[in-house]
């Protein structure tokens, strides 16, 4: 008989809060620009996304506070990866998904 996997709630709603953080378009777009390892800019970021300065400082920032960026000051500019590829995974799903 299979053993029922008991629920851990905490990591459920930290799990969601950071599932919550990601449902935007253009943070799912920053996700997708950071895959790979790659570490990019502000300035680069919003270039390769055509918005505007403020509006990627801010989905940064709110991918940061939730833990899915690491940010790394280098002089005056800040390199942003993601903390983990999981994410990149996330967003795989996503575009699968997006196809059916």
């Amino acid at each position: 008989m299979k053993k029922k996997a008991t629920i851990d709630i905490q990591k459920l709603e930290v799990s969601a809060s950071k599932l919550r953080a990601m449902a935007h378009p253009m943070r799912i777009a920053i996700i997708d620009l950071l895959t790979d390892n790659k570490k990019l800019t502000v300035t680069e970021i919003y270039e390769t996304l055509n918005i505007e300065q403020a509006a990627a400082s801010h989905h940064l920032n709110i991918l940061k506070n939730k833990g899915l960026l690491d940010s790394k000051r280098n002089g005056k500019m800040i390199h942003y990866s993601l903390k983990t590829q999981v994410l990149s995974n996330i967003i795989d799903c996503i575009n699968q998904c997006a196809i059916a």
